[in-house]
């Protein structure tokens, strides 16, 4: 049995990111999920004067013990503007800054949603390409589109079949890979 974190790039306390994760954490077997909401590891704005002055946020550091403490993560990223929100930036940077490979030998289901019908796509693609140079191992990635149209929050469960088949096979191939 591994060790997983699972977290949303998002602070909204509505985030469509973190009713996914919480939905794909509740389908993987065999293996012990933590979801962690990133609005607990309350960090200020990076800058090189920040840390100069002030060092690390001890928030920072006990975020890179958890990742440090566990074998895989399930990340989804929003999106704003076709990127990361500043709130998940700055925690991806206050982390690559105290530890470069802060996600060295990590393996990550990597995902994004959005209400549009790209599902956060431009996010999930800049991630897979930023998250290894931190020393991630992408295992699968899956973007959800659509997100208000296909998924019902009351009852927790994607409502279009076609999308629920795939992320299962997304999360299945994740579950075994790691």
């Amino acid at each position: 049995m591994k060790n997983i974190i699972a977290f949303a790039g998002s602070n909204s306390s509505t985030s469509i990111n973190h009713k996914l994760v919480e939905f794909v954490a509740s389908k993987i077997e065999g293996h012990k999920v933590k979801i962690v909401n990133l609005t607990n590891y309350n960090m200020p704005m990076y800058s090189e004067d920040e840390e100069r002055n002030n060092s690390f946020p001890g928030m920072a550091m006990g975020l890179r013990q958890e990742i440090s403490d566990t074998d895989a993560l399930i990340i989804s990223v929003n999106e704003h503007n076709g990127s990361w929100g500043a709130f998940f930036k700055n925690i991806i940077d206050w982390l690559s800054r105290l530890d470069r490979n802060f996600l060295e030998g990590k393996k990550i289901l990597l995902m994004s949603t959005s209400p549009g019908k790209r599902g956060g796509v431009s996010s999930l693609e800049y991630a897979k390409n930023v998250f290894p140079r931190f020393g991630a191992e992408i295992i699968e990635s899956f973007s959800f589109p659509s997100f208000y149209d296909n998924f019902s929050v009351e009852s927790n469960t994607v409502t279009d079949e076609t999308l629920l088949l795939g992320l299962n096979q997304v999360i299945s191939t994740f579950a075994h890979q790691i």
